[in-house]
């Protein structure tokens, strides 16, 4: 609306944020890219007539609008899109108030966890308090200001609830910094009451003009530099565990050459995998509790570990029990002093990518010994055929198995392809086995592990690459949490590629229950064995047979195609016909239950009963004691 002052435009608080979001910009290394890409939104009472009329006004050509089925998978989406544009640009998600703000605090939760940047806008109660309560409010006796919205306080790195029009400037403003900073990022929250949204006032025309977030590469410190570089040089058994610092500060060349020029091997974080190719010389391959047998046997007599851009998470560490050798340091390279300062390391904090190319110059004319190159070549080798047998399938008639899907996928996808999986046995098999052929290639979120990523994390990937085919992985535990956004890839247009692998039931955890004396309790779908609900005993629960679920029909209710395979042969032409379509495809597989993937090289702790009356939990707690003696504190 005009204004009588050329300088202030008169909008509502809704009108003025997405008028102000659509002129942010980031730049890195020359490149400048939108910060605020889109915005998904479900529409309820409390944003239809705010954010809802706002967009509408707005156009398309300002603020791209994408229509969502549940607030949860809107955030998986707005992630995924984060992840493949390396943190440099992302989405916003608008919701309603009460279950459908709330839904947003798994994604959350993800995001933070993850370190990506994410623009939550939740609808919020009146500020006005007109009526009280309203439609979905939650009323506390001794704290009226509470709002379910404070549920996403712990898992945002900002927080604001905008109560005036005016607060909206000094938050927006911050929100774009935590969003940009790669230190600080995460989740970012906006509360935004109804009646607040709908509110008008005058703006200040610099609040609309273009502003560019510059986000910086730190280079280390010189005095911890030249620390790190000595400790590297005086090293006999050094290691790089590579993590997501590397793909983020788009480091995967200076990683390379740091490896090329010393010989350092290099083992990779589930989100570092990718780091460097799979067929790289010193690329060992997944490390930790779902590691390959060569980076674990590597991590368990390094004597100096050098990380890079990793949280060290427990299936990492295997729970503190991989790095075994006495004396064991680490070197640590992040751009946040938090990740740095773990497992009492000397710390560089600073861009991976700056940090890397730093040691690569200090490290100068400085090789590993030669013994340690073969030895762990040799390793490399001899990993590489255990590969090979996973993938391998004497009988292309036969039903395969989890490892053998994957190896038909492996021999269907190009170089710039996407694999995206989070949770259930997949992740295990992906991080032993997959061949990871270019950066961006291997999408495994398991900071979170959250079931029911994968789908709409599929459909962000495929809005911010849409030339790349795109492969969501799924169990049929984690397709049934959340299919809907198939609903979504249909009406955009956007050509995913699921593969759903039905083994009837939760295997993963049907596994860890079995090691941990949970003798599979609770993890099949499978009828009751029972004709009372009411008996006494559990024994036989859930232990019938195979429930009469359709997986694949209900992907093709949603608008999916979907081609089922039963063989081997028909899992491989299947693959390759949906990697040909422009249409979202599903690639419907039930496996074959038999464990076909190599065993865990490394612990997890999952503590088991200490007393029980079963003899499963008493044999697990026995093996549980032995592992844990193993556990130490790096001081």
């Amino acid at each position: 609306m005009s204004h009588p002052n050329p300088s202030v435009r008169r909008l509502t608080v809704a009108q003025a944020l997405v008028r102000f979001l659509s002129a942010q910009y980031t730049e890195r290394d020359g490149a400048r890219h939108r910060l605020i890409a889109g915005t998904w939104g479900i529409f309820g009472h409390g944003n239809v007539a705010g954010l809802g009329q706002a967009l509408l006004e707005a156009g398309e050509g300002t603020m791209p609008f994408h229509q969502g089925r549940n607030e949860q998978a809107m955030v998986h989406a707005a992630v995924g899109y984060a992840r493949r544009r390396n943190r440099l640009s992302t989405q916003a998600v608008t919701t309603s108030i009460g279950p459908g703000a709330t839904n947003l605090v798994t994604g959350a939760a993800l995001a933070t966890v993850n370190r990506l940047p994410v623009l939550l806008l939740p609808g919020d109660y009146f500020a006005t308090r007109p009526a009280d309560p309203l439609l979905q409010q939650l009323e506390h006796p001794v704290e009226a200001d509470v709002s379910v919205n404070d549920t996403l306080r712990p898992v945002s790195r900002f927080f604001d609830r905008i109560t005036r029009p005016e607060m909206l400037i000094p938050s927006a403003l911050q929100a774009m910094r935590v969003l940009s900073d790669p230190a600080e990022t995460g989740a970012v929250t906006l509360a935004l009451p109804q009646d607040v949204q709908a509110e008008a006032f005058d703006w200040p025309e610099e609040f609309f003009a273009e502003r560019v977030w510059r986000v910086r590469r730190p280079v280390p410190d010189p005095v911890e530099l030249t620390a790190a570089v000595r400790a590297v040089r005086a090293a006999g058994r050094p290691l790089i565990v590579a993590g997501g610092g590397v793909h983020h500060s788009e480091a995967e060349e200076a990683l390379r050459a740091l490896a090329e020029a010393t010989g350092i091997p290099v083992a990779s974080t589930q989100a570092g995998k990718g780091s460097l190719r799979h067929d790289h010389p010193a690329d060992l391959g997944g490390v930790g509790h779902t590691g390959t047998a060569v980076a674990d046997a590597i991590a368990r007599t390094a004597d100096l570990v050098i990380g890079v851009g990793t949280r060290y998470s427990d299936f990492t560490t295997a729970s503190r029990t991989l790095f075994q050798r006495p004396g064991v340091r680490f070197v640590n390279l992040n751009i946040t002093a938090f990740d740095a300062h773990k497992l009492a390391a000397r710390t560089l904090v600073a861009d991976a990518r700056m940090g890397l190319a730093a040691l690569a110059e200090g490290l100068s004319g400085h090789r590993v010994g030669k013994a340690y190159e073969a030895e762990y070549r040799a390793g490399k080798e001899r990993w590489e055929r255990v590969v090979e047998a996973a993938y391998r399938a004497e009988d292309e008639n036969a039903v395969p198995t989890q490892t053998q899907v994957l190896g038909a996928l492996d021999s269907v996808v190009g170089d710039d392809d996407v694999v995206i999986n989070a949770a259930g046995s997949l992740p295990g098999d992906l991080h032993k086995l997959w061949r990871a052929r270019s950066p961006h290639q291997y999408h495994v979120e398991y900071g979170y592990s959250c079931m029911g990523y994968e789908i709409p994390a599929g459909i962000g990937v495929q809005q911010a690459a849409p030339d790349t085919p795109v492969w969501s992985l799924v169990g049929d535990g984690t397709y049934l949490m959340m299919p809907t956004e198939i609903v979504t890839a249909v009406q955009e247009g956007l050509p995913v590629n699921l593969v759903l692998i039905q083994n009837h039931g939760y295997a993963s955890i049907g596994g860890l229950s079995e090691e941990t004396g949970g003798e599979r309790f609770g993890t099949a779908y499978r009828y009751r064995t029972w004709g009372s609900p009411r008996t006494k005993s559990g024994e036989g629960t859930f232990t019938g047979a195979p429930l009469p679920v359709d997986l694949a029909a209900n992907a093709a209710s949603l608008g999916m195609d979907v081609l089922r395979a039963k063989t081997v042969g028909e899992v491989r032409e299947a693959l390759a016909a949906a990697r040909a379509s422009d249409r979202p495809t599903c690639v419907y597989v039930e496996t074959d239950p038999a464990p076909a993937a190599p065993p865990a090289e490394a612990w997890w702790d999952v503590p088991v009963a200490e007393v029980a009356t079963r003899e499963a939990a008493r044999a697990a707690r026995e093996r549980y004691d032995r592992h844990v003696a193993g556990r130490r504190h790096h001081l």
